[in-house]
């Protein structure tokens, strides 16, 4: 089973932390949660995003997200992929250094990555995709165009697969989004 990275920071999506955190692991993963400048046992604050007829979606506040290892002792050699959830966390986290470091490191290495809703906010910090098929929150397009990808304006349930960079628009892709990540790290599932 593959060892993997999460990206997280104040205001990440609830949904999109904590969803894909638990059902890597209940399939035998494990999940390293971290966020700059906090270490195993702080936490993080998630915001619950939702579409509810209005031009964008409202935000109300979600949990507290408990990391589980230390951003400072991080290597992301010693991790097999890479999930970057969304929310406003990815907007804040793209100004951090060490941040596109060790998300650069997974694009570069052709490592799995899984992004999804603003988390392509990141991934075009980098850089590195240049190219590449990726989907996002649709307000991240511009964002994606202009770090020369191709934007792909799926429906909001559904998850694209570019060789190992799996992303979708929201969480509501999370079965197709999961599932299509679950492929790309090989894992078997029996029942």
């Amino acid at each position: 089973m593959s060892k993997i990275l999460m990206l997280c920071g104040d205001f990440g999506e609830d949904y999109e932390v904590m969803v894909p955190f638990q059902a890597l692991q209940a399939v035998g993963h494990t999940v390293h949660a971290v966020a700059p400048d906090k270490k195993a046992g702080d936490y993080v604050m998630t915001a619950i995003h939702d579409f509810e007829g209005q031009q964008t979606y409202s935000e109300k506040p979600g949990h507290r997200f408990t990391l589980n290892a230390s951003f400072a002792e991080i290597d992301p050699a010693r991790y097999d992929a890479l999930v970057v959830p969304g929310g406003r966390a990815p907007e804040y986290l793209r100004m951090n250094a060490r941040v596109i470091e060790i998300t650069r490191h997974f694009l570069a290495a052709d490592k799995p990555v899984a992004s999804i809703c603003h988390g392509a906010q990141l991934l075009a910090a980098t850089g590195l995709i240049k190219g590449r098929r990726l989907s996002a929150y649709p307000a991240c397009q511009v964002e994606v165009e202009l770090a020369g990808a191709e934007y792909m304006g799926i429906a909001i349930d559904a998850a694209v697969t570019d060789g190992k960079l799996v992303t979708a628009p929201a969480w509501p892709a999370h079965p197709a989004w999961i599932g299509q990540f679950l492929a790309v790290l090989g894992t078997r599932i029996s029942l």
